[in-house]
């Protein structure tokens, strides 16, 4: 019997995870943050209130058939357009996933139109239906190393030189989606990572839902991450222990 994987992350770490995962099972549903603010994802949420979409789509392409017909279709939704108007930055996929989830009026059933039309071996959730921001107690941008620095949004603490002492969700306490609870109960694997950990893997035990389902499944699980890199980022090697600096940022991650 084949595998049920389960992926939670974000970005090109989940790309990546998901590009090894489809070559065990056709089983395997990504489950991905919904805090992105930078880019095409950080102008669409601001403009259209919509789930950011890049991530998601990202995940889409990833899993998308090996026929002719999918790969065309994941080149598409992958085009960025060019030039210097309103489209200009814009992935095809990003607008087809925002269009749809306004007509749909449910992020999970445009997710789920997109990958019936890829032709997709497996699912794609949002973490949350809904799009949240990260907020981190990030220190070292002070005089006073004892100080620290509030610092709101994905991308300004995926970039930062300080050290994140901590992360939070805005709003508190969001609603998970229901259909990721579901996946991560039924799953024989679960994977975090990689990516960056604070705004790609941490978010997820964020969500109390979500946690709940970690601690409770009787999954096999591990995360996804390597020894260096910068405070925001880290993704590489499969371990099942926590990331060292991950209990002072995130005390749920322990726990889960």
């Amino acid at each position: 019997m084949t595998p049920r994987i389960v992926a939670l992350g974000g970005g090109h770490g989940l790309y990546a995870t998901l590009s090894a995962a489809r070559r065990l099972s056709p089983h395997v549903t990504a489950v991905v943050t919904v805090a992105d603010d930078g880019g095409s994802s950080g102008r669409l949420r601001s403009e259209l209130d919509v789930v950011p979409p890049g991530d998601l789509r990202m995940a889409l392409a990833a899993l998308a058939s090996d026929s002719p017909h999918g790969r065309l279709w994941a080149t598409i939704i992958q085009h960025r357009f060019g030039g210097s108007g309103a489209l200009a930055g814009h992935p095809i996929g990003n607008l087809i996933l925002a269009g749809l989830s306004e007509v749909l009026a449910d992020p999970v059933a445009a997710l789920d139109e997109l990958g019936r039309i890829l032709g997709v071996k497996g699912r794609v959730l949002p973490m949350c239906p809904i799009a949240l921001q990260i907020e981190a107690d990030v220190a070292g941008l002070e005089s006073d190393p004892r100080m620290s620095r509030v610092i709101r949004g994905q991308v300004a603490i995926a970039t930062t030189v300080g050290k994140v002492r901590r992360v939070r969700l805005l709003p508190g306490d969001p609603p998970a989606t229901r259909q990721a609870v579901e996946a991560i109960m039924s799953a024989d694997l679960v994977v975090l990572g990689p990516g960056s950990w604070f705004t790609s893997v941490i978010p997820h035990v964020l969500v109390p839902q979500m946690a709940a389902a970690l601690r409770s499944t009787t999954a096999a699980a591990g995360a996804g991450l390597e020894s260096g890199g910068r405070a925001g980022r880290n993704g590489g090697v499969l371990r099942r222990a926590p990331h060292p600096r991950s209990g002072p940022a995130c005390p749920r991650l322990q726990r889960a």
